[in-house]
């Protein structure tokens, strides 16, 4: 193992922890970035959504040479029952700009172009390393790692916790307790290989264009939870996720999940004759600002995943990612510029920093839409899905039935099944999650 000391360690080599080891290698300090994967990217096969501004800020000019698959133009919000969507659809010309705002990327692919220029910055990385613990003093202060290497035991200032959602190091180390399962989300994934010129007619996109669509309904059985299709150059990215806690109660199982899915008429159609080629399982922070740990403390900061940055209503986590990586570098070089200890009350600035951005604005503003859908699931996942589809499905038919009638009916059903009383507190709960 290397013998010297680090003015960083960074655990990790997904989006935050490259975006930690960049920003930190960019601004001159000896930087030892560590993964436990083959190379950085090697544990992901599913594809994603790319924020442009905030890879940006990073790496200005990454469309130069950074794989990307197709910028988005169109997205589509789909309520599913058993036979029928009900959707909401957006597509605007204006997203095909010069300088597009969001891609699909393939992480397998994009973390070891992202890891590449983390080198190039100066960053030392070693890959197939897995950190067993972190080293403390006497008083707790985070000193360096332990790792499975032979004599693997290495110093520094600072260590950045970029380990994902799970934090095992940090939860080892008394930092912060593990995730409940009821803020956490597992989500099951498969890579559907198409030719280009067939994708793109199923989904009306022509060159690199791209689109999304996001899927909420009776295909997570009642569970909070959802699925989504993204489009690459030639495949497309297929998956749905649900709670870890819901799954423990309800026996049921991610992949059976994901075979109703696709076999759901709206999406077969989709990706019929289509190839399988990759699987893929993946835990995804779902608890939002009240889920947070502790950020920081003396000799340690906590980015990412493992720190439960994740915009669940907005299906937003690389960009918190990076961003807070970002962030927790920039916090970490004026604190060493200034010749100050790693020590708790300094490495506040990153939080204070974090507090300024938009991450925490966003995630404290619906700070209480994820109790509230884990608590109603069975009404916003399953109950008022059913009741849309037959709303609509009364309203485009045309069968002699007067309007006046199908009206009747239709309100008729939604009493039934919740009642007035039900409807206007889900409706009033809502609207002050949504705050």
């Amino acid at each position: 193992m290397i013998d010297e000391r680090f003015d960083a360690i960074v655990v990790g080599a997904g989006m935050a922890g490259n975006a930690a080891a960049l920003t930190l290698a960019q601004r001159g300090l000896k930087v030892l970035q560590l993964e436990r994967g083959e190379y950085s990217g090697s544990k992901n096969v599913q594809g994603a959504i790319l924020y442009a501004d905030m890879l940006e800020k990073l790496i200005p000019d990454f469309r130069e040479d950074a794989p990307l698959e197709r910028h988005l133009v169109e997205q589509r919000f789909w309520m599913v029952d058993e036979n029928s969507h009900t959707g909401l659809h957006y597509r605007s010309d204006d997203f095909n700009e010069e300088k597009p705002n969001r891609y699909t990327i393939i992480r397998a692919q994009f973390d070891k172009w992202f890891s590449k220029r983390v080198q190039e910055a100066g960053a030392v990385v070693l890959c197939e390393t897995t950190v067993k613990e972190l080293i403390q003093d006497a008083r707790g202060k985070v000193i360096g790692v332990k790792t499975d290497r032979k004599n693997g035991q290495v110093a520094a200032d600072v260590v950045v916790l970029a380990e994902g959602v799970n934090g095992l190091l940090g939860t080892r180390a008394g930092l912060r307790e593990r995730p409940d399962a009821s803020k956490v989300a597992l989500a099951v994934k498969e890579m559907h290989f198409l030719p280009q010129e067939t994708l793109e007619a199923r989904f009306n996109l022509t060159g690199d264009e791209g689109a999304v669509i996001e899927v909420v309904g009776t295909i997570s059985e009642g569970m909070t939870g959802m699925g989504f299709i993204y489009t690459n150059k030639e495949s497309i990215s297929l998956g749905i996720g649900c709670l870890v806690s819901d799954f423990e109660k309800s026996g049921q199982t991610p992949y059976g999940l994901l075979e109703k899915f696709k076999s759901h008429p709206s999406v077969s159609a989709l990706i019929a004759g289509s190839e399988v080629k990759e699987y893929a399982a993946h835990l995804i922070p779902e608890g939002g600002y009240n889920a947070i740990p502790q950020l920081y403390g003396d000799g340690w900061v906590v980015v990412g995943d493992a720190a439960q940055l994740n915009n669940a209503i907005h299906r937003e986590g690389s960009n918190l990612a990076m961003t807070s990586g970002r962030i927790a570098a920039e916090a970490i070089f004026q604190i060493k510029s200034r010749r100050d200890p790693m020590t708790a009350e300094n490495l506040a600035l990153y939080k204070k920093m974090l507090d300024d951005s938009f991450v925490m604005k966003d995630l404290k503003k619906y700070r209480d839409m994820p109790e509230l859908l884990h608590i109603r699931a069975q009404n916003f996942f399953l109950t008022y899905p059913q009741l849309v589809s037959k709303a609509m499905k009364e309203f485009v038919r045309v069968d002699g039935v007067t309007k006046k009638e199908k009206q009747k009916s239709t309100l008729r059903s939604f009493l039934a099944a919740r009642s007035l009383k039900g409807i206007v507190g889900d409706a009033w709960s809502l609207a002050r999650a949504w705050r």
